[in-house]
């Protein structure tokens, strides 16, 4: 009787091709985390705005995973071997990330708190809203590094990240169902229009980005104050109330028996 791993043992054909799956399953899986710890950066960042500030410049943050047959045929549109080492080397929007926020001064904003961090490493930087893409596409694209820590090793992997306006990416968003309709041979009177549309959403963005720093100026000289006359209106809850009136002393009074400040001494 032969031994069972024998009888387990696979043709050398396949044995390479499970090797090969596994090594390409271990690659995606370390892009996912990678993407993981992306999330998680900006996801902080996000709620410490919104705990801390009035207003955040993170709207909202997505993610996607090429899929292993949009990377393999992008390995052979480039020419490369179809190797791990070769994917791991030379294509860099695997993993993305897509950040959206209100205004272009957000953008860098974002950036520069994201690739300020420790463990983030900069790789490649290009700033289509500084100079756009001939048909008009704005975004700021910034190819970082960060450190995923597994069980046996540290890997560094590569994520795209991408940074544009609500403006851009409506018309980002826009321009890609438009050439998958057309399959990419998009009549030039749809480009133009395109064209002119995106430089509409870039008038849009200055101008509402101007109209926000107005507001912000405004509510800088605008000292907000409480009139003491109308301080009985107040809705106070009954137990915050509570938690400041004395407890020696009882009932706790309603507002509209509260003695009005006197400001004619004032």
């Amino acid at each position: 009787m032969s031994d069972r791993s024998d009888a387990l043992q696979l043709p050398p054909d396949l044995e390479e091709l499970s090797r090969i799956r596994h090594e390409f399953e271990g690659l995606m899986l370390r892009y996912k985390f990678g993407i993981d710890e992306m999330m998680t950066k900006l996801n902080i960042l996000k709620e410490e705005f919104s705990y801390r500030d009035d207003y955040s410049p993170i709207e909202h943050v997505s993610s996607r995973l090429k899929s292993p047959e949009s990377i393999l045929a992008k390995a052979v549109r480039k020419g490369l071997e179809p190797t791990v080492e070769q994917i791991a080397e030379h294509i860099h929007d695997v993993a993305g990330i897509r950040v959206t926020c209100s205004f272009i001064s957000d953008a860098y904003r974002i950036f520069d708190m994201l690739t300020a961090q420790a463990d983030v490493t900069v790789l490649r930087v290009r700033d289509y809203i500084a100079e756009p893409k001939k048909n008009g596409y704005q975004s700021l694209h910034v190819l970082i590094e960060v450190p995923v820590f597994l069980s046996q090793r540290v890997h560094k992997v590569k994520v795209e990240v991408q940074i544009r306006t609500i403006a851009m990416d409506f018309w980002a968003s826009l321009e890609h169902k438009i050439y998958y309709k057309y399959d990419g041979d998009v009549p030039d009177s749809l480009l133009a229009e395109l064209r002119d549309a995106a430089a509409t959403a870039s008038r849009l963005d200055v101008t509402m980005e101007r109209l926000h720093d107005d507001v912000k100026a405004l509510d800088a000289e605008t000292e907000r104050y409480i009139d003491p006359i109308s301080v009985g209106s107040l809705e106070l809850p009954d137990t915050l109330l509570r938690t400041f009136w004395p407890a020696d002393v009882a009932p706790v009074p309603a507002l509209d028996e509260l003695p009005r400040p006197d400001i004619s001494e004032a």
